[in-house]
C-alpha cells in the first residue's frame, strides 16, 4: 500500500538530509581550510577540526527539525518543484541565521565561538542548499519515471460526480507522474457506466462502505455536487471509520482563491472568499515605498526619453502634450491617468468610443511609435508618486468599460481591490491592448491573491525584456 511507501520515503529523506548536511559541512570545511587557496590552518591559525565538527551533533538534528517545520517531509506527488525549492531555501536560511545568532550569544562565554569562521558558514549554507535541491530533484525525477510506468501508484476513489470531480480528474490524468490510479466514481444521479476521460461511474453513493471494506484504496476524494452536500457528514464518517485518508474538493471552488485564507473564530473556522495580501498594512507599506523609490528613479532615468516624446508629440499634431483620461482605480474610485497624447484631439463623445484598432485614423504616426514602445505610458510615473497608481498592478479601465465588464465577466471587480499599475502580471504574459479581457482578469486575480515583493520585482524585471514593445497596440 502507498501508505507504507510514504513512511519509507519520509524516513529515507530524513536519513539523506542528515547525510547531505554532514557532507556539505565537511566539503565546506575542506574547501575553507585544506584547499590550495586556504589562508588558515586548523589547530594553528584557526580552530581545530574537532572544534568545528563537534558542532554537527547539534547542527544535523536542528536542520532536520527545520525541514520538518517547512513541510519538506510531506508527500510531494502534486507539489510543484518551485514550492519544494522555496521550502529548502527558507529552511536553510533560517538555519544559518540561527547558527550565527547562537554563536554570537555563545561567544560571550567561550572565545572559540568568536573564532568560528563566518565565511565557512556561508560556504556551508550555499553547498547545503544547492546539494539538497539537486538530490531532491533527482529523487523526484526517479519517482516520476516509476509512476509513469505503473509503479508506486496511489489508488483513489471519487465520491460524487460534479464540476469539481471533472476538474480534479483533468489535473491528475494530465499529470501521470503524480501516480494517481482512479478506480471510479460513485454518484446517485449519474447513470452507472457513464465515463469521463476513461473513468467510469461505478454505482450509487451507498456502495462506498462495500468498497471501503475491500481495503484496496489509499485515498477518498469527496467531490459531491452542491445538491448532495446533505450526504457529506455521513460520507466523512464512513471514510474516517475505515482509516482511509480523505480529502474534500468543494464544488464551489470557483468562488475561492487557490490558497484560501482561514480564520479561527473561537473554534469556528471562517474561510475568507478573497484574501488580498496587500490588505496587510506592512505589505502595503513595503509596496508603497517601492513605488515611490522606483517612480523617482524612473523619472530621472527616462527624463531624456520623455523630453523627446514631449517635443515629438507637440510637433506631430496640434493639441496638449499630456492626455488626461478618467480611469477606475483602487476601491473603484475614479482618478485622472496621464499619458503622452498619441491621437489627434477628439471630442468627449469620440473618446468614449471603443479601443483603437489596426489602422485607426485617429492615431498620429508619432503616436503609433509611442504606443508600440509604451513610451506613451511614462507620465504615469507621476500617477505613482501621487498614489493613484502603482508600478505593478492590474491595468485600469475607463468607467464605461468597467460598467460593461462587471456585468459580463465574473469577478471582474476584484481587480479594484489593489492600486492599478503601469505594468502587471497579465501584461508580461502577453495580455495587453486588444487581447482577451477574460484571460487578463485571470492573470490579474492571480497577481492579487499571490502578491509578494519578489513577484513585483520579477514582473518589473520581465517588463524590461517583454513589456515595452506592444504588438497589440494600434
Amino acid at each position: 500500500m502507498i501508505r507504507d511507501n510514504q513512511i519509507f520515503f519520509n524516513r529515507m529523506h530524513v536519513v539523506l538530509d542528515g547525510i547531505v548536511v554532514a557532507a556539505s559541512y565537511t566539503a565546506a570545511w575542506a574547501i575553507k581550510f585544506l584547499s590550495p587557496m586556504a589562508e588558515t590552518t586548523p589547530g594553528v591559525t584557526a580552530l581545530s577540526a574537532e572544534s568545528y565538527f563537534s558542532a554537527l551533533y547539534f547542527l544535523i538534528p536542528g536542520y532536520l527539525i527545520l525541514y520538518a517545520a517547512y513541510n519538506l517531509y510531506s508527500s510531494k506527488r502534486s507539489t510543484r518543484v518551485r514550492t519544494e525549492v522555496g521550502g529548502i531555501i527558507k529552511a536553510n536560511t533560517v538555519g544559518i541565521v540561527g547558527v550565527m545568532v547562537v554563536f554570537f550569544l555563545m561567544s560571550t562565554r567561550n572565545a572559540n565561538f568568536v573564532n568560528f569562521s563566518r565565511s565557512f558558514l556561508i560556504l556551508f549554507y550555499i553547498l547545503n542548499t544547492v546539494i539538497t535541491i539537486l538530490y531532491r530533484y533527482l529523487i523526484r525525477k526517479v519517482l516520476y519515471y516509476f509512476r509513469r510506468n505503473g509503479h508506486n501508484l496511489k489508488h483513489i476513489l471519487l465520491v460524487g460526480y460534479s464540476r469539481a470531480a471533472e476538474a480534479y480528474l483533468d489535473r491528475i490524468l494530465t499529470n501521470p507522474e503524480w501516480g494517481y490510479e482512479v478506480h471510479g466514481i460513485l454518484d446517485d444521479a449519474v447513470p452507472v457506466g457513464t465515463k469521463y476521460r476513461g473513468v467510469q461511474v461505478l454505482g450509487p453513493l451507498n456502495m462506498l462502505q462495500e468498497i471501503l471494506d475491500d481495503n484496496d484504496l489509499d485515498e477518498i476524494a469527496i467531490t459531491l455536487s452542491l445538491q448532495d452536500y446533505d450526504y457529506l457528514e455521513h460520507i466523512v464518517d464512513e471514510c474516517e471509520q475505515s482509516g482511509v485518508h480523505t480529502k474534500f474538493i468543494p464544488d464551489y471552488n470557483s468562488l475561492f482563491p487557490s490558497k484560501p485564507y482561514t480564520e479561527d473564530l473561537m473554534g469556528l473556522p471562517v474561510i475568507n472568499i478573497r484574501y488580498v495580501p496587500l490588505s496587510n498594512t506592512w505589505n502595503a507599506l513595503v509596496k508603497r515605498v517601492m513605488d515611490i523609490v522606483g517612480a523617482l528613479f524612473c523619472i530621472v532615468l527616462f527624463s531624456p526619453v520623455m523630453l523627446v516624446a514631449a517635443i515629438g508629440t507637440k510637433l506631430s499634431s496640434p493639441g496638449p502634450i499630456i492626455f488626461r483620461q478618467t480611469r477606475i482605480g483602487l476601491h473603484s474610485k475614479p482618478f485622472t491617468m496621464y499619458k503622452f497624447r498619441t491621437m489627434r484631439v477628439q471630442t468627449a463623445e469620440e473618446e468614449k468610443k471603443g479601443w483603437t484598432h489596426r489602422g485607426d485614423s485617429r492615431v498620429t504616426k508619432f503616436g503609433s511609435f509611442l504606443r508600440k514602445t509604451s513610451i506613451d505610458e511614462m507620465p504615469q510615473f507621476f500617477n505613482v508618486l501621487q498614489g493613484s497608481m502603482s508600478l505593478v498592478g492590474p491595468r485600469p479601465e475607463r468607467p464605461q468599460f468597467v460598467e460593461k465588464f462587471r456585468q459580463e465577466i465574473p469577478r471582474y471587480m476584484v481587480k479594484h481591490q489593489v492600486r492599478p499599475g503601469i505594468t502587471g502580471w497579465a501584461q508580461i504574459n502577453g495580455y495587453r491592448g486588444d487581447t482577451s479581457i477574460r484571460k487578463r482578469i485571470e492573470y490579474d486575480i492571480f497577481y492579487i491573491e499571490n502578491w509578494s515583493f519578489g513577484l513585483d520585482i520579477r514582473i518589473l524585471f520581465l517588463t524590461i525584456f517583454k513589456g515595452f514593445i506592444n504588438k497589440n497596440a494600434y
